[in-house]
Order: C-alpha cells, then sequence, then structure tokens
C-alpha cells in the first residue's frame, strides 16, 4: 500500500510539472523555445504514465508495456494535434512486462522517436504511416520506430547528433545496454535491441 502511495504522489507531482511547463510554453512568444518546453512537458508525461501504470498494476514490480505504449502514442497524437485519417498507426506489441529501471529509458525512446516522426517526418499535410513493434525474441527485446515519411539527411550519424531528442535516445539506449540502429530507406526505421534480463 505505501508503495502505491509512492507511486501515486510522484505521478502526481510529474503530472503538475508537465502541466506548468505547458502553461509557461503557452505564454513565449518565442515558437522555437515554445518547442522546446512542449518537448520537456512530453518527457515529463511519459515517465508521469510509468509511475501511473504502477500505481494500477497489481504486481509493483512490472509495468504492462502494451498498455503504456498505446497510452503514450494516445497522449502524443493529441498534444501534436495529428488530424484524423493523415496519419496510419500500426501497433504491435507482444505481451511484455518491464521493471520500472528498464520502463522508463525505454518509454523515453519510444516518446523521443515518436514526437521526431510526428513533428518532422510529415511536412505539409502530407499522410503517411507509423509503425512500432516491440517484440521479443531469443533473449532479446526488440523495439522498431518506423515511418515512411522524409526520412533524415543523407549521411546523418544520429548517434553524434546535435538533436537533444537524439542525444537523449543514444544515451538511452546506453543506459540499457543496447544496440540502436537507423535504417534511412523509405523514411526512417529506428530499432534498438538490448537483453532481457529478467
Amino acid at each position: 500500500m505505501l508503495l502505491k502511495e509512492v507511486y501515486h504522489r510522484v505521478k502526481n507531482n510529474l503530472q503538475v510539472v508537465s502541466s506548468l511547463i505547458n502553461l509557461q510554453a503557452k505564454n513565449v512568444k518565442h515558437e522555437e523555445t515554445a518547442a522546446l518546453l512542449k518537448q520537456s512537458a512530453d518527457r515529463v508525461k511519459a515517465m508521469a504514465l510509468i509511475h501511473e501504470k504502477l500505481y494500477q498494476s497489481k504486481d509493483l514490480t512490472r509495468i504492462d508495456f502494451n498498455e503504456y505504449i498505446r497510452s503514450l502514442v494516445d497522449h502524443l497524437l493529441f498534444g501534436y494535434g495529428a488530424p484524423p485519417g493523415k496519419i496510419n498507426l500500426n501497433i504491435k506489441i507482444d505481451n511484455i512486462f518491464l521493471d520500472v529501471d528498464t520502463a522508463i529509458p525505454c518509454g523515453l525512446i519510444i516518446n523521443e522517436l515518436l514526437s521526431n516522426a510526428l513533428k518532422h517526418a510529415f511536412p505539409d499535410d502530407r499522410h503517411g504511416e507509423i509503425s512500432i513493434s516491440f517484440t521479443q525474441d531469443q533473449g532479446e527485446f526488440i523495439l522498431i520506430i518506423a515511418d515512411n515519411g522524409i526520412g533524415f539527411p543523407p549521411g546523418l550519424d544520429f548517434k553524434n547528433s546535435s538533436s537533444l531528442g537524439l542525444q537523449l535516445v543514444a544515451t538511452l539506449t546506453n543506459q540499457l545496454m543496447g544496440r540502436m540502429t537507423l535504417d534511412p530507406a523509405d523514411g526512417s526505421v529506428f530499432t534498438l535491441r538490448f537483453a532481457i534480463t529478467s
């Protein structure tokens, strides 16, 4: 009961922080600064969702990641105002449960890559598709986030990018002791592999 209450309070506090950042973003006139604040709010919200799922879970050591990803996708689609029918989403997730130390970096990676696709992959009202796959095979988790959008500039080394989001993805991949690859063919396909530890 005490642990559930801790998760509940952490979730509430993170949601308050996210709301305060969003309020600040609405009062900022500089568009780039407002966008950076919104990204920060989304990152905090992604962590708040982890604690919400822990609070709701019967097993306080594991998070239902299928349910978590769907909640995060709904939040980001609403937050970025994706018009209905503009982006088709394909989600394929195995019955995966993660501990909190794995779930937080993994959730933040999904948040960064999905946000990036929603913001940049389909400019000028272009329609497209985003796929999220999270499976397990031979002792590894395999997370794939793909889109058929405009892709990245040729020759981009995403692991040494000036983008804070991609820097965060690289750091979190190291935290998971995983391997991340980017296939730029027909949009972008990010594939993260990391070991199943429990």
